[in-house]
């Protein structure tokens, strides 16, 4: 049998490692790193959205059996708010390098300023849209876009806080300005506003690319193309959804995204800013129909109740 080794011995053997450290170190000084994966950017899910409805609307109606409104019923809404508020401008006008973006709707020549403006006028009043226009304007110097583009966040939400979800507004506006900076070049959309025949492009085309952009939907690009570059477009915001479901213009089922492409190919183009501009006052003032079952009067549900009585 093999002899055992004394407990006094095992101290004294030693066991030589099969790497010396110094290869280890050797070995590590010798690797080079792997080069990361080229990042590769990922087509946004919702802009693919919007652009498939766009184009699927373009010609026929996402509700093609619903016959509302005909010309005729949009002729006699707008004749009823005209009288009902004679004191509002529902002709159309030149976009004014004085106007408030925010308060006007984007009516504005400069086509990324419309943008901005119609952006902050989302889900506030007309008063807080305007002030946190006017305090951006202040803040970073009228149409100074590169600089709201590259200002800490911080400092835009700061500049914009009077308008309600400034947080979210500001990240769209800096995620706005510097997709049209990588896209174009330059902070700017000026062309298309372009008039040239050889350079004109046509609602579609425009409504396209405005849509592309993140944060912006077809009710915003509709202001835009409606204000800012003097095209016939119906823009759909809560008021006129309301009352458009009020007149009986669009289905039940219909969400405010249908209901404006439905309402687009229905309105004649004559008639789009003035009733655009009326229903958004009417929706605004009128006590009688913004709540159901109010005692208050209201001229386009007494227009409702004398067809269905007819």
């Amino acid at each position: 049998m093999p002899r055992r080794l004394s407990k006094r011995l095992l101290p004294q053997l030693t066991l030589k490692p099969l790497i010396e450290p110094s290869m280890v170190l050797s070995l590590k000084r010798s690797r080079t790193p792997s080069p990361a994966p080229p990042l590769i950017p990922l087509a946004s899910p919702h802009k693919s959205k919007k652009l498939k409805l766009h184009n699927s609307y373009v010609v026929d109606s996402p509700f093609p059996n619903f016959a509302h409104p005909t010309s005729k019923e949009a002729y006699d809404v707008h004749h009823i708010l005209t009288k009902a508020h004679p004191g509002q401008r529902a002709v159309r006008r030149p976009a004014s390098l004085a106007s408030n973006s925010a308060q006007t709707c984007g009516e504005v020549p400069n086509v990324v300023e419309s943008l901005i403006g119609v952006i902050l006028s989302q889900n506030t009043s007309a008063r807080n849209s305007s002030s946190a226009k006017t305090s951006l304007d202040t803040a970073f110097g009228h149409n100074d876009f590169a600089a709201i583009a590259t200002a800490p966040r911080a400092d835009v939400v700061e500049a914009i806080k009077h308008g309600g979800l400034a947080n979210k507004k500001a990240a769209t506006i800096q995620n706005l300005l510097a997709s049209i900076k990588e896209k174009h070049g330059d902070y700017s959309l000026q062309h298309l506003a372009e008039t040239d025949a050889d350079k004109h492009l046509a609602d579609d085309a425009v409504m396209e690319e405005l849509i592309s952009y993140d944060g912006v939907g077809p009710k915003t690009a509709s202001c835009v193309l409606l204000f800012c570059l003097g095209r016939d477009s119906f823009a759909v915001d809560t008021h006129v959804f309301r009352l458009s479901k009020v007149l009986g213009w669009v289905p039940e089922k219909a969400d405010r995204v249908l209901a404006q492409a439905h309402l687009d190919l229905k309105i004649p183009a004559e008639l789009k800013y003035g009733l655009h501009v009326l229903m958004v006052q009417h929706g605004r003032t009128c006590a009688g129909c913004k709540k159901t079952g109010s005692n208050a009067s209201c001229v386009l549900r007494t227009y409702v109740k004398e067809r269905m009585d007819a």
